[in-house]
Parts: structure tokens; sequence; C-alpha cells
């Protein structure tokens, strides 16, 4: 089995570049593989190993600069769900684009997954998603506003366009391992929102803790490895990747006149050209030489 781990931490690194070359050996040695991101905000990313690799990973982790308190989430999987290790300097480990944001500074409420139902039940309260459209797409709370974003940077805009519909309301928020709820609340607390609240851990905690006969989420939950998606108690979901658009379908639309192995499905088939796709194809076909190779 190997060990998967989420992480994140908010801090301040004055050289993220003179953190990558330790990092970086450490995880080649230890045999870790997946994607750590590093800027001047701190780091982010998910890993997979043996459980000794990951511990090593993660103790080296906590010893840098402001980092002693940083969490993470494990999973388990049966197939190595990275083909390579990556460390990349980023210019923030989550892309809001709002150089004012700063999560290390003040972010909102924490709400435990275990008080989560009773808060979002609540009438006072609105329920939003801060994740990408195709992410809300397989799975979110009841309830749950979907902002419709395709990517993080534009939940800003978003709001400014929105948030009259949620005045004198007090604002939960809720993404996959809580980063960029950080951001989110930080940005509503500077917009003037009061009452921020955001789950604390992401949906993949509360999908870990909470008894699924007690829970509210619905479908399942995106995840960024070869699992796809999870489920309650982070059970891996049926969905794959379409490798053209990167987005999860199931496999009942592999089934589609519009899909093609690593090329495209029936959200994407219009959205590409024909030049891509024989770029695609080309991709694919090296993929599978590059398999056929590694079975001799």
């Amino acid at each position: 089995m190997y060990t998967i781990a989420a992480l994140y931490h908010f801090t301040r690194f004055p050289d993220p570049a003179a953190l990558k070359p330790a990092l970086l050996d450490l995880c080649l040695a230890q045999g870790v593989k997946g994607t750590l991101l590093l800027a001047g905000e701190g780091v982010n990313g998910t890993i997979s190993g043996s459980r000794a690799g990951i511990d090593a990973v993660i103790a080296h982790l906590r010893s840098l600069p402001g980092c002693a308190g940083l969490e993470w989430k494990e999973a388990t999987s049966e197939t190595p769900p990275f083909p390579r290790m990556k460390v990349r300097l980023k210019r923030e480990i989550v892309t809001m684009g709002q150089p004012d944001v700063d999560p290390a500074s003040k972010v909102g409420n924490y709400v435990d997954p275990a008080d989560w139902n009773e808060l979002i039940k609540s009438p006072d309260v609105v329920v939003i998603d801060t994740r990408n459209d195709y992410e809300v797409e397989i799975g979110t709370f009841e309830g749950a506003v979907d902002p419709q974003t395709k990517t993080f940077g534009e939940f800003p805009e978003w709001w400014a366009q929105n948030k009259d519909r949620f005045h004198n309301k007090r604002v939960a928020m809720f993404c996959t391992g809580g980063i960029r709820c950080e951001k989110s609340t930080n940005y509503l607390l500077g917009q003037g929102v009061e009452d921020v609240f955001h789950l604390k851990g992401g949906i993949l905690k509360y999908l870990e803790e909470v008894p699924q006969e007690e829970s509210t989420w619905e479908g399942d939950c995106f995840v960024f490895d070869a699992r796809v998606s999870v489920g309650h108690g982070l059970v891996e979901g049926q969905h794959v990747l379409c490798h053209g658009c990167r987005q999860p379908i199931l496999p009942e639309d592999m089934k589609r006149p519009e899909f093609e192995q690593g090329v495209s499905c029936h959200k994407c088939f219009d959205q590409t050209t024909d030049w891509d796709k024989d770029r695609f194809r080309e991709r694919q076909k090296q993929i599978k030489l590059a398999e056929a190779r590694a079975q001799k």
C-alpha cells in the first residue's frame, strides 16, 4: 500500500528557492513521488510513498521556518498515485491573484467536521463551494452555492458581482483540503464580511470523519491524484480522468462516441481542434510504447 499525504501550510519563506534542493533530494532518496509547491507564502502539495518515506518528508517540512504546525491528511492506494517527483517554485501556492490576501495573518473561523452540518443548516448561513466548476459537478454539500468558476482566480470577481445576495448572512465556505478557504476567508474579511467560517480540513476530513448516514455531502470529491475521486471513508470513487481535458468522467462516459482514450470525451470533444486531437493521439501512442517497454 502507498501512503498519500495531502498538505499545505501558510508561512513566510524569504527565499523559497533555497529550500528546493534539499527537499527534492530527500524525496528522491526516500522514493516519494508527487508534487510540492514552494512560494513566498508557504508550501502546498500531495505526495505518496512508503510509510517511512512520507514520515521523513513530513518531518523535514515541519522543520522548515514557521512550519512546526504543518498538518496533513492521509489516505492509501494500492497503486502508485504519481509517476514522478516534482518540487516547483511558484508565485502562489494556490493562485488567487490577490496580492493583499495574507492567510498567515488572519482567516475565518474554523469549523470541525462534526459541527459542520449544524452550521450549514442554519437559516442565516449561506454555504459557498470555492472549488472549480468541474469539481463541483461530481459532488458538493446539499444546498451549497456553486460560483461556476473555472479557476480560483475568478472567485474575487464572482464575489464582487454576487455579494449583495448574501447581505446579513453568515458565510460558510469549503474546498477539497482547506487551502483555498484559507485565502477566500481572508479575502472576505478584507472585504468587510464579519462572520466568515470554513470547514477545517476540507471535504476530505469531513468524508473521513463524518459517518455516511449523518452526512450532507452528495456525490464524490475530486482529488488531484490517480484516484480521481473519493467518497465517504475516502474510498476510491468510480471516476477516471479524461487526459484530453483533465476532467473527471464516469466509466459509462467512456462508451459515448466522443470518447477516445487519451484524446477526448463528451466534455471536451467540441472544445479542441483536429490539430489538438492529433497531438493527443501522438502523446497516447508514446505512452503505450513506454508502457510496453516497461513490461519487457
